[in-house]
């Protein structure tokens, strides 16, 4: 199972003024496929520092494989949590939100004002979701089923899991 951290970042439900529910929604989701344990999930404000220093703790200190995040993906001038992902990460992996704005353009056109970013810190996979329940549940139906492989490949450290070089 891929040790996995679900972060809410939400400037009222940090201050217990709104209930998180794209949180528990992500968390159901995994649950389904028997493939995740949540070991850590937080709820913080839209603060760009504390964004990306909860992302290298958990990444650096806690060896998460798969880090998920919703909310801050928007145009608000709270809405930080791109930014903060890309500060962390080594390498992005922009076909991970393509994917998922892709899918979700094929649903509603306000798909195409999602900021969300991927990428990889160390051995940690890093993925930024929307933050409404339907968004997340959208967005993550796109992708999960090509996660399990992604996370194989960078846990494998380039070994028999990865393909073949082309010749």
């Amino acid at each position: 199972m891929y040790k996995t951290g679900i972060m809410t970042l939400s400037d009222l439900g940090s201050k217990g003024q709104r209930e998180d529910k794209s949180g528990p929604m992500i968390h159901a989701m995994l649950a389904e496929t028997n493939l995740y344990e949540v070991v850590k999930t937080i709820i913080l404000p839209d603060d760009l520092e504390s964004i990306k220093t909860a992302l290298m703790v958990w990444a650096d200190e806690d060896h998460l494989d798969l880090i998920l995040t919703t909310g801050g993906t928007g145009f608000s001038g709270r809405d930080w949590t791109p930014e903060a992902t890309i500060a962390v990460c080594d390498r992005l992996t922009p076909g991970i939100p393509e994917a998922m704005r892709y899918h979700s353009l094929q649903i509603t056109p306000k798909a195409m004002l999602s900021r969300s970013a991927a990428g990889i810190r160390k051995q940690t996979l890093i993925i930024n979701l929307p933050g409404s329940p339907k968004a997340v549940k959208e967005n993550l139906e796109a992708v999960l089923p090509a996660l399990d492989h992604g996370l194989q490949m960078l846990l494998s450290s380039g070994s028999a899991n990865c393909a073949e070089p082309i010749k």
